[in-house]
């Protein structure tokens, strides 16, 4: 085969040394651009919720409570159209137009059948939000906002599929132009229909709601239309035979992309219940723990997007049945991710006295309890933020092989076997408090990234290969 003449051991050293360093290239081109379109979706989550700061503590409470709903769907639905990915991938590594298309056509059908729904459903938010046992006060304002964002879910679903589509054809840039232009107009729209301004009304939290499914509607059009009408994407015709029955490849992305929705659910799960575990510490720890993770998930955002490529690149070789570069795409990845949080994770301790204040601004002289503890979680954090980048590109190289099913069961295992574990008997019975519960934290994601870093060396070793979509 072509791929074990590229990568054998009988190359010349300096052969060899190039393939890798051609790899890294390829990656952090596809890379780049993935991370910073997952950065601005992160800056128009944190615009609504500034805005909304100037309604009052209980506004930004409720938002976030809002938010909270929405994620645990959004994130279902976001697993299952992420399979469009690895499938477009692996087709245009065999060489197969007609499979890429249809690879995307499928996520398109399983985001809109999904959505639908569950945008239905929000109009009973309220309803819903008083049986978790939030305060009526509290689930009737969040009710609102999630009254504005009731048809944002089909249409970012779509976008993400479109991106993935982009991605697996080595063109991913659009999608970041199309969020550059975003993050503006989502912030001047909602900045409008929340205060009522430039003639609008004022709608406030359900003004932010609005705006938001507005600009994902705008932000899924022009995603379609690039796709459709622009060099190289149009060649693929994606609209092209739209309604066209295609239930077992459908079948083949919900087997994918199932597990990978249930592997987000299980992982937001536990981060959310650390939240609950430090709220009964204290105020203090509580608020403390939020700016950390909120730093953590701004750092994930460049390994998620080296995820994603490396999904791409892993996929590319399965469809070239290209055992070699297969193994070469993920272990890159794999090294780029663990070397970006490293090197992040050095500037985060060294400015670990400053980060909170950047949070706490004006209130930094009266939290200065809260700005040490969130230092010290800072610095506690180390091997959890690299652990966190290593287990994310791992898991994103596993996907290109289409093995999503091992790593749900691993992550069961890690995020709640482990983790969840860990910190409760540290934080309480051990009287660790917020120290305890972020090593139990980190070590659940150590060993997750240990054990997937070891299943993408265990298949790949062997020459694993999964098969490419069967054809219609």
């Amino acid at each position: 085969m072509p791929g074990h003449t590229l990568a054998g051991a009988a190359l010349p050293r300096g052969a060899r040394h190039s393939i890798w360093r051609t790899e890294l290239t390829e990656t952090v081109r596809l890379a780049w651009p993935i991370a910073l379109t997952q950065l601005g979706q992160v800056a128009m989550m944190t615009t609504d919720l500034a805005l909304l700061g100037r309604l009052g503590d209980h506004v930004v409470a409720a938002a976030a409570l809002a938010q909270t709903v929405l994620f645990a769907a959004f994130v279902i639905g976001m697993g299952i159209v992420s399979a469009v990915a690895p499938l477009a991938a692996q087709a245009l590594g065999a060489r197969r137009p007609r499979l890429v298309r249809r690879s995307l056509r499928v996520g398109l059908w399983a985001a809109t059948l999904l959505g639908v729904p569950l945008s239905l459903a929000w109009p009973f938010g309220e309803d819903i939000l008083v049986a978790l046992g939030q305060s009526p006060d509290a689930a009737a304002l969040a009710a609102n906002y999630l009254y504005g964002l009731a048809w944002c879910l089909v249409p970012a679903w779509w976008f993400i599929a479109i991106r993935g589509f982009m991605g697996a054809v080595n063109r991913p840039q659009p999608g970041l132009w199309i969020t550059v232009v975003a993050v503006p107009v989502n912030l001047v729209l909602a900045y409008a229909l929340i205060y009522g301004e430039f003639g609008l009304p004022r709608l406030e939290l359900f003004g932010a709601g609005l705006a938001t499914s507005i600009v994902n509607v705008g932000m899924c059009v022009a995603a379609v239309w690039v796709a459709y009408a622009c060099h190289p994407f149009r060649k693929y015709r994606i609209l092209g035979k739209f309604w066209r029955s295609d239930w077992t490849l459908f079948a083949q992305l919900i087997a994918i992309g199932a597990p990978i929705s249930g592997t987000f659910l299980l992982e937001y799960g536990v981060f959310a219940a650390a939240a609950l575990l430090m709220g009964w510490i204290g105020t203090t720890e509580l608020a403390a723990h939020q700016i950390a993770i909120q730093i953590a998930s701004i750092m994930f955002m460049v390994p998620y997007g080296i995820s994603m490529a490396a999904t791409v690149r892993v996929g590319h070789a399965v469809g070239r049945r290209d055992t070699h570069a297969t193994r070469r795409a993920g272990f890159v990845g794999i090294a780029l991710g663990a070397l970006f949080m490293a090197g992040m994770t050095v500037l985060v301790i060294a400015a670990r006295d400053i980060i909170p204040l950047a949070f706490l601004g004006g209130a930094a002289m009266r939290a200065d309890a809260t700005a040490a503890l969130t230092a010290t979680l800072l610095v506690v954090g180390a091997s959890f933020f690299i652990a966190d980048g290593v287990q994310t590109v791992a898991a994103g190289a596993l996907r290109g092989l289409n093995d999503t099913r091992v790593p749900l069961l691993l992550s069961a295992i890690c995020f709640w076997g482990i983790a969840f574990t860990a910190s409760c008997a540290l934080g309480f019975p051990l009287g660790l408090g917020a120290f305890g519960i972020w090593i139990g934290l980190s070590l659940g994601l150590m060993v997750y990234a240990v054990l997937l870093v070891w299943r993408f060396h265990a298949l790949t070793a062997r020459g694993y290969l999964p098969d490419v979509a069967t054809t219609a």
